[in-house]
């Protein structure tokens, strides 16, 4: 007898939805997600799976061994909130201010633990193990860092890595599963340019950093359309400009702060290397000295072929063909590149953009909320795709 995950999915509805307003009401930021590991780590003790808690500080780690020897699939679902102010009018927003989960983790969160349930439910039928994977600080980029450098990817080491992310901008339900590049590497950076200030209204007795900091910004964003191919991908922005004080002064100094996004290292080391040069040089030709700073965040999340082709067969078989949507891919980073880039795996999306319930705000905003309806498509897609490897259908049922 084949499980069918709909159905399994679809029967835990009303405690995913439970579980993720709860964790919605109760957001915790970065490394700080002790609430939320202590729920996650009672429930898969409930399931009698051993658990590892304290890894990579907050992070939760559950594995459930099957009946018999097998692979080991890895589910990841990140736990943390964002520090924003939450505007929905919902029963259950958020009760600590300034801090909110518009991102969609909570239910994250809420439908891997179904999985597990789901999973648990029929482990006679397991030939494998099921290492679920719940990660700190995704937001900050250093999470998934955190955890492999406290050996989350060891005993027992996985075959695969596989994770999901709500999408907004997909329709609720629709699911988006592509391979090779779908996240982009990220890179912030600082910028510091140092002048001479003075009265604003003697400019000819100063260096003014302002003047120098406009023509960069300008000058910036000429790097993507004429020093980047056409056929490759990349984003430079500037995002912020601090400077002065006083609106009759001009100040010394300008520091602002922007980000790189890009697919390959080759574009990302043409962007830096292009931006090094027309931030020096402008500030010299100013009279102002001026510096770059990187600051690392993540790589591009590259999705394997052979998994996703599997991914793809699993999901189509459970929920059909016309659950599928154009593969998205995003300039928005996740550091399950840092899982994907030590395992082969699939990273895959599932719509939870619904205009008329109001769930199709953009991913950070203060309104964003997500549509539950897309929990059991989420659940059952994420079980089909690990049962594939590691249910025995001689078993199953």
């Amino acid at each position: 007898m084949t499980i069918d995950f709909v159905v399994e999915a679809r029967a835990r509805h009303a405690d995913m939805v439970a579980k993720r307003r709860d964790f919605h009401q109760h957001p915790e930021l970065a490394f700080e997600e002790t609430r939320t590991a202590g729920r996650i780590a009672d429930v898969l003790r409930g399931l009698d799976m051993e658990v590892r808690t304290g890894v990579g500080k907050t992070g939760v780690v559950g594995l459930l061994e099957g009946a018999a020897g097998g692979p080991t699939v890895m589910v990841r679902a990140d736990m943390d909130a964002l520090p924003v102010c939450e505007e929905n009018t919902t029963g259950y927003i958020s009760t600590t201010p300034g801090k909110m989960h518009a991102c969609g983790h909570d239910g994250h969160v809420a439908v891997a633990l179904a999985v597990a349930d789901i999973l648990a439910t029929h482990r006679d039928a397991i030939a494998g193990r099921v290492k679920f994977v719940f990660q700190p600080a995704e937001e900050v980029g250093n999470g998934a860092v955190a955890m492999i450098e406290d050996g989350v990817l060891d005993d027992p080491a996985p075959d695969v890595s596989l994770g999901l992310h709500f999408w907004s901008g997909l329709e609720t339900g629709k699911l988006a599963i592509g391979a090779g590049p779908v996240m982009a590497g990220a890179d912030a950076f600082k910028i510091h340019i140092q002048g001479a200030g003075g009265h604003g209204a003697i400019p000819e007795e100063t260096r003014d950093p302002v003047v120098a900091a406009a023509q960069i910004i300008m000058a910036l964003q000429t790097v993507v359309n004429r020093n980047v191919s056409p056929l490759d991908t990349a984003v430079l922005s500037v995002c912020k400009v601090a400077a002065g004080d006083a609106f009759n002064v001009i100040p010394d100094t300008v520091d602002m702060a922007g980000t790189f996004r890009t697919y390959r290292k080759e574009v990302r080391d043409l962007l830096v290397a292009r931006a090094e040069t027309i931030i020096t040089g402008i500030a010299q030709a100013m009279g102002c000295q001026a510096s770059l700073e990187l600051m690392p965040s993540t790589i591009p999340l590259v999705n394997d072929e052979v998994v996703t082709k599997q991914v793809l067969r699993a999901v189509e078989a459970a929920l059909g063909t016309d659950r599928l949507a154009h593969p998205v891919r995003t300039m928005g980073a996740e550091d399950m590149s840092y899982f994907l880039d030590r395992v082969p795996g699939c990273f895959f999306f599932v719509g939870s953009g619904n205009a008329e319930k109001g769930t199709n705000y953009p991913h950070h905003h203060p309104r964003f909320d997500l549509d539950e309806d897309a929990f059991p498509v989420a659940a059952a897609a994420m079980a089909a795709a690990v049962a594939q490897y590691v249910m025995r259908a001689d078993r199953a049922g």
